[in-house]
């Protein structure tokens, strides 16, 4: 209760301190380059087409929405800094990003108590929850994810799993979670490895898991250092054994095809609502379809944010986390499926899909 006051009175302090503006300004901080590059540029493509959009159908408010989307190169500092210069000095209410939850925490911790909305639209740390009353999520956390992959391994008749995460906030969290899930359901973990990121080999790590012989591996990586664990795994002949991922595009996007065949795993749902239509609008903008997962959550993130300026007609953050608040509670129909907020202001409930690489590609089974 104390934490939740303390927000609201730095949210109204620092709403004094800078008044509405005319023109929705949206900021975004955003992995364009590192090892989460692939699915940064999908999330940018997604905001982009949103504005893109709305600006198009005569903007909010009557004026057109502007954004500035800023690099944080996968790192912590990177991130903050580029948070701080979009509060300091492009002055925008609300920021969108980032993508790992070890980068996303402390940046939206730093928003929040400055007195800005944040939209939280790649992490799943649970940890996430507690960063404050301005920080809202729409996809689900990792309690979500972990339970459903953990259900799905065990249901297809495996019972003892090596698990490999990197080791920062998400990872810690995703590893934590899956355990639970899956001893509580009977089954065992032979090892778990968090391993630290930025390596150039992971061989260590996978004999490590490779000793233990388990009868399937539980991964999730980003797409850089999940396709070094790929070949590596791959090379070692581990791919033997069925390999099970979290997040199957951010695992496999950056992956030779070879490495990861027959691997199975799970995505987030991106196509539910109007997802069809989004898939083809980014078609025909981009000439390709979008590569990861996160792009359709990027998309409502920022179509969210937009419908809140509208009807609340303002552009001040306690007013849009006000709004934001409201949609999620009432429901908010995205391209991803509707949006529904817990009392934390996290998406209660989030779709999946089950999926498998085969013949190349990524398809559902």
């Amino acid at each position: 209760m104390k934490k939740t006051m303390l927000l609201a009175a730095t949210a109204s302090l620092l709403t004094i301190a800078a008044p509405a503006l005319a023109e929705l300004k949206i900021g975004a901080v955003l992995s364009l380059s590192g090892p989460s590059a692939t699915a940064g540029e999908d999330q940018r493509r997604g905001i982009e087409l949103a504005v893109e959009e709305v600006n198009a159908a005569g903007g909010v408010m009557g004026e057109p929405v502007a954004v500035v989307i800023e690099d944080s190169g996968a790192r912590v500092p990177s991130a903050l800094d580029a948070a701080k210069k979009l509060v300091t000095v492009d002055n925008v209410p609300v920021v969108i990003g980032e993508y790992s939850s070890g980068i996303t925490i402390p940046m939206a911790t730093y928003l929040v108590q400055e007195g800005r909305v944040h939209l939280n639209i790649g992490s799943s740390s649970g940890k996430v929850r507690d960063i404050g009353d301005l920080s809202f999520s729409v996809l689900g956390l990792d309690n979500v994810s972990s339970a459903f992959a953990a259900k799905d391994l065990y249901d297809q008749g495996f019972r003892r799993i090596a698990v490999i995460t990197p080791n920062n906030a998400f990872g810690q969290g995703t590893a934590q979670e899956f355990a639970k899930s899956f001893t509580e359901m009977g089954g065992e973990i032979t090892t778990t490895v968090l391993y630290t990121e930025g390596q150039t080999s992971y061989r260590r790590e996978l004999q490590q898991m490779d000793r233990t012989q388990p009868d399937a591996f539980f991964y999730s990586a980003y797409g850089k250092e999940a396709a070094t664990i790929n070949r590596e795994a791959y090379e070692l002949g581990l791919n033997q054994t069925p390999w099970y991922a979290g997040y199957m595009s951010m695992c496999t996007s950056d992956s030779e095809p070879t490495y990861v065949e027959g691997q199975m795993g799970f995505d987030l749902n991106y196509i539910g609502g109007d997802g069809a239509s989004y898939a083809d609008a980014y078609q025909a903008r981009y000439g390709e379809p979008f590569v990861t997962s996160f792009s359709g959550y990027a998309y409502d993130a920022a179509k969210l944010i937009m419908q809140a300026a509208e009807e609340a007609q303002s552009t001040n953050p306690t007013d849009l986390a006000a709004k934001v608040r409201e949609l999620g509670t009432t429901g908010f129909e995205g391209v991803t499926g509707p949006i529904k907020f817990d009392a934390d202001g996290q998406r209660s409930k989030q779709p999946y899909l089950r999926q498998k690489f085969e013949d190349g590609k990524i398809s559902d089974r």
